[in-house]
């Protein structure tokens, strides 16, 4: 059973929001920063709660927020699932990340990048939410590059010193070698359900219709799996991996 909702959004907006305060007003108040960073994550693990609690046991919650792209027979919507799997992984990514963002306070106390440093935590959570959230693979794939953004930003942090903005250039390009396969995989997907009259990615309209991917279904794992291979830093697309200690030491813990 699935029940809709308008305000599962706030989950993933309150990070965002924080992002935008910490970049238009973090220089000019490092002190609201301390609040501000941490407590709109904190906000959200609370939402996160609230929704576990009114999730219907063994269906999701829903929240389409509006129509994304419209091209031809091609349709996006921007909607997020609150689903027993998407339930687990934003407790985990708003709990977790409230803790860091709490530690990262003190770590972070006295650094001329302080603002800048939550705005990239702060957008690191969001891309996570969206990824984990996101109930269609267009939205899912901006989350994912997300990641890999923040990724980039929070270990090459200290960027004055050569060899922290290499690091940071290296997990971005090594990323977007896996990147290309998950790419790959969902325009897989797309051609080979068009082909049937489907346009979509919709997840829930790709599992109803997965009998339709058989043919190609090891290929279109093979593909994603590399993605996920070069986001989890594993054998062969784990090099750049060592140098995230470049970064500040709670970025690692979040990565």
């Amino acid at each position: 059973m699935v029940t809709e909702t308008t305000w599962l959004r706030w989950i993933v907006a309150l990070p965002a929001l924080g992002v935008l305060f910490n970049v238009f007003v973090g220089r000019r108040a490092t002190g609201a920063v301390k609040l501000v960073g941490p407590g709109v994550v904190g906000a959200a693990f609370a939402l996160a709660v609230s929704a576990a609690l009114r999730r219907p046991e063994g269906g999701a919650l829903h929240d389409h927020v509006y129509t994304w792209i419209v091209a031809g027979p091609f349709r996006a919507e921007a909607g997020l699932s609150f689903d027993a799997l998407a339930m687990v992984m934003t407790l985990v990514v708003t709990g977790v990340g409230f803790v860091i963002h709490i530690y990262s306070v003190g770590y972070m106390h006295g650094d001329r990048g302080f603002a800048r440093y939550f705005a990239y935590l702060n957008l690191f959570t969001t891309a996570m939410l969206i990824l984990v959230l996101a109930d269609n693979l267009v939205l899912l794939f901006v989350g994912w590059e997300g990641v890999g953004l923040c990724s980039y930003l929070l270990i090459g942090f200290w960027y004055e010193k050569p060899e922290n903005a290499a690091a940071g250039k290296k997990a971005f390009l090594v990323n977007r070698v896996g990147d290309a396969g998950f790419l790959l995989g969902l325009f897989l997907i797309v051609a080979t359900l068009g082909g049937h009259g489907i346009w979509t990615l919709d997840v829930a309209t790709i599992q109803e219709n997965r009998a339709l991917l058989k043919d190609v279904a090891w290929l279109v794992c093979l593909l994603l799996f590399v993605g996920a291979t070069g986001k989890s830093a594993q054998l062969p697309l784990y090099v750049w991996l060592p140098d995230a200690m470049a970064g500040p030491t709670p970025v690692s813990a979040l990565i």
